[in-house]
């Protein structure tokens, strides 16, 4: 018998019976649908957690400065001067300033967050100013009170006219030079384009220390950025003597790290899933010697007219793989409809948390690739006892 007589055969004998070749692949569709769509989850979870990651910039690096007591420090110039003697893997910097008084709009006060930048911060995040300027070295040289105001703020205090307007942090009023152009759709309260920059120097000023601790340093490549991480903490070493007095944190770094576990949760999630195709892979088993049990008269036929064990055996395998690739396909069908309808759901119920459930290739592959390989091996025991049948036996059994 050829091997298009055997698929033949063993389509025919998987049509006979339908309900019940359909519930011994239950298992097989179950667990290929489950780790399809764990898998695809945990791709729109990286995927999310990169975009929030590629706003902050992944090649960058926050270097914040603690100090060593009141007898060590480092100042801005010696960090400037550390950015500009190592160009080869350090590109701009900007000094970052927290400012904790709220912006006051009218009679309004907003929650916005205000931050004290450098000339180049713009260009290091990728910002784009929208209306007027951005900040410039003599602001920061005179500590001018200027600032430039995110989207949000334009649009809903300023009618879009937020340039020439101004705005009070603590007693000071400040002067909207520039409005950046909006980062996201939704232009919202606490949003990404919900934001004041000003001068780091004024930003300093309004400080109960006056110090700056906090930088930003952008990478020339950000495939080597364990090299700019090795030559700031070097630098800041020499300074310090001291560990302790610094930290410098890459945002690469942190995303990887955040990759790492995420992978590791849906590699557990997804052998769990897997369990389900052991159980599929018993159920095929079980089905098969119930068939062999059944055709044992047919079987014997079939050695009795010169049909050889290993034809016989390879029908068996061949039927048992064909029922669970069939399980497989119908399991990646679903699971790419489940991973649509789950999109769609956490769409609705968390629409600032974009995830697209994204089921890869290689994991459609796999699932395909094990649910038939379960089918050959959870086959194999039934088929060799097909085989092993003596003929005379098996023309005697009713």
């Amino acid at each position: 018998m050829s091997l298009t007589e055997t698929f033949q055969l063993a389509f025919k004998n998987i049509q006979g019976s339908k309900m019940r070749t359909f519930l011994t692949m239950l298992g097989i569709i179950i667990g290929v649908c489950a780790v399809i769509v764990i898998v695809g989850l945990g791709n729109g979870m990286q995927g999310y957690i990169e975009d929030s990651f590629a706003d902050m910039g992944t090649d960058s690096l926050t270097v914040m400065i603690m100090g060593r007591g009141s007898s060590r420090s480092v100042s801005e110039e010696e960090m400037y001067e550390l950015v500009a003697e190592n160009q080869e893997t350090l590109k701009l910097i900007s000094p970052t300033v927290s400012v904790s008084f709220p912006p006051k709009i009218g009679s309004d006060t907003t929650s916005s967050s205000v931050s004290g930048v450098s000339e180049d911060y713009f260009t290091m995040k990728g910002y784009e100013i929208a209306q007027g300027r951005g900040i410039q070295y003599m602001d920061i040289e005179s500590r001018a009170n200027v600032c430039v105001v995110g989207q949000y703020l334009n649009m809903a205090y300023f009618g879009g006219n937020a340039v020439g307007q101004t705005l009070k942090l603590g007693s000071k009023s400040f002067i909207i030079v520039g409005v950046m152009a909006a980062e996201t759709d939704d232009l919202e309260e606490g949003g990404t384009d919900d934001c004041v920059f000003l001068p780091y120097s004024t930003a300093a000023r309004m400080s109960f220390t006056g110090a700056i601790s906090n930088y930003t340093i952008t990478v020339q490549d950000r495939d080597n950025i364990s090299d700019a991480i090795t030559v700031v903490e070097n630098a800041l070493y020499q300074i310090f003597e001291d560990d302790d007095a610094y930290s410098v944190i890459s945002m690469s770094e942190m995303l990887d790290t955040m990759n790492s576990m995420v992978n590791m949760i849906i590699y557990i999630l997804a052998g769990i899933a897997a369990i389900s195709l052991v159980v599929g892979g018993i159920g095929i088993m079980n089905i098969m010697l119930v068939s062999v049990t059944e055709r044992t008269r047919e079987i014997g036929i079939r050695k009795a007219l010169g049909a050889r064990e290993s034809a016989i055996m390879r029908q068996f395998v061949i039927e048992a793989a064909t029922t669970s690739s069939l399980g497989g396909l119908l399991g990646i069908a679903l699971g790419f409809g489940l991973s649509a309808v789950a999109t769609t759901v956490i769409a609705r119920v968390m629409p600032d948390t974009p995830i697209t459930v994204s089921p890869s290739m290689a994991a459609v592959l796999l699932a395909f690739g094990v649910s038939t390989a379960i089918g050959v091996v959870f086959g194999y025991l039934p088929a060799k006892k097909a085989a092993a049948l003596n003929p005379i036996d098996a023309l005697r059994y009713d």
